[in-house]
């Protein structure tokens, strides 16, 4: 595997553990979810034009 499939399945996880769903998270506002999401989208384009 390479590091940005790596660091794509990380950005996965995060975001999923960052949603406001979640009891331990429901105080945090849409905040972290939004940068990891953010986070994900960058990562998405630059695996997808072969720069990571």
């Amino acid at each position: 595997m390479s590091i940005g499939t790596i660091l794509l399945i990380i950005l996965i996880l995060l975001l999923i553990g960052a949603v406001p769903a979640w009891p331990y998270s429901r105080g945090w506002g849409y905040g972290p979810g939004g940068i990891v999401g953010v986070l994900l989208i960058i990562v998405l384009v630059l695996l997808l034009m072969g720069r990571l």
